[in-house]
């Protein structure tokens, strides 16, 4: 059963799905990969106060759902756009983990320097 969104239109080439297929996985492996990251500092309880490890973990997890869900509604809105002949749609994901990555690393790099 296809999403209504992708009842209608012009079956796209087979490779041009492929290949958003391939990114949408690339994706959910980053999203996986934050997920990880969070698993680790607050698994590995890595030297840092309780409070500080743990937000770090929320905010991990936080991203890394986010960034999969915007890569299963990204997957759509090029499909759908693929199959009505529109121009491929802005990906929000790339300056949304740009920030956010900016944001963590220098939290990271303020916590480090201070101790």
């Amino acid at each position: 059963m296809r999403p209504e969104v992708l009842r209608d239109g012009t079956e796209p080439d087979p490779r041009f799905t492929l290949a958003n297929e391939r990114t949408f996985l690339a994706w959910i492996r980053t999203g996986l990969a934050l997920v990880a990251g969070a698993v680790a500092v607050e698994g590995f309880g890595i030297d840092l106060d309780e409070g500080v490890r743990t937000v770090l973990a929320i905010g991990l997890t936080t991203l890394g759902v986010a960034v999969a869900v915007g890569a299963g509604i990204r997957w759509l809105r090029v499909e759908a756009a693929m199959r009505h002949g529109r121009p491929l749609p802005f990906p929000t994901l790339i300056p949304f983990l740009v920030v956010a990555t900016v944001v963590a690393a220098a939290t990271l790099l303020v916590l480090v320097t201070t101790r």
